[in-house]
């Protein structure tokens, strides 16, 4: 079974932030938008890294020694473009001597407005026996996460797998929970919502992040 970790479960700073960036007098202010995925990502961070696997050194102050627990091995960070960018940052911020992969994942729409996510490009290191967290913020169909998942095992088998997203429908988590292997995965979010639009935009959730963070885009 898939752990499942629904950090805004609880009140803590964390759903503040998530309100920020929800709020339409607040996502006016791209910068604020951005910063406020960082923060997040920052808090998410922190709460993985209580399940990483840690080590015992000694540490040397200006006034003797003391032996500290640190982590034993960085994640790499893999985040779908562009969307992901202002979250990866956070937590990029805590895990600071990471390795980073990028993936380029977009909907290609058809005539009468269907569409399917396609992989355009992917940047990774090895993954074999690694930490990996894939960050996308919203997580609405949950099709673009699942393609990249399997494009990243592609460079080898993860130790483990978090997911992390900001928002998710509780569609898009049901089609995850069918598609990834359950032993080796954990997912974090800040909230579930309930509905997906026919366009598949998540109800209520805040709209398009990626447009948000850097601007609109051009519709083709």
């Amino acid at each position: 079974m898939i752990n499942i970790y629904n950090l805004g479960e609880n009140n803590s700073l964390l759903n503040q932030f998530i309100s920020e960036i929800r709020n339409v007098s607040v996502q006016i202010d791209p910068m604020r938008f951005r910063r406020n995925m960082e923060r997040i990502g920052e808090i998410i961070a922190y709460e993985i890294s209580k399940k990483l696997g840690y080590e015992k050194k000694n540490i040397t102050t200006p006034l003797g020694e003391i032996e500290m627990s640190v982590i034993k091995h960085q994640p790499v960070l893999a985040t779908i473009l562009r969307a992901g960018l202002p979250l990866h940052q956070g937590l990029l911020n805590y895990f600071d001597r990471a390795d980073n992969a990028f993936i380029s994942a977009f909907r290609k729409h058809d005539v009468e407005g269907k569409f399917e996510i396609q992989i355009d490009y992917m940047s990774a290191p090895t993954l074999k026996n690694k930490i990996l967290i894939i960050v996308d913020p919203m997580l609405a169909t949950g099709k673009s996460m699942v393609l990249a998942y399997k494009e990243l095992l592609t460079m080898g088998a993860p130790k483990h797998i978090h997911i992390v997203s900001v928002i998710a429908s509780v569609d898009g988590m049901e089609y995850i929970q069918k598609q990834i292997s359950p032993s080796k995965t954990s997912i974090w979010v800040g909230a579930i919502d309930q509905e997906l639009t026919a366009q598949s935009y998540i109800v209520p959730g805040l709209g398009d992040a990626g447009d948000l963070a850097y601007g609109a885009k051009l519709q083709e």
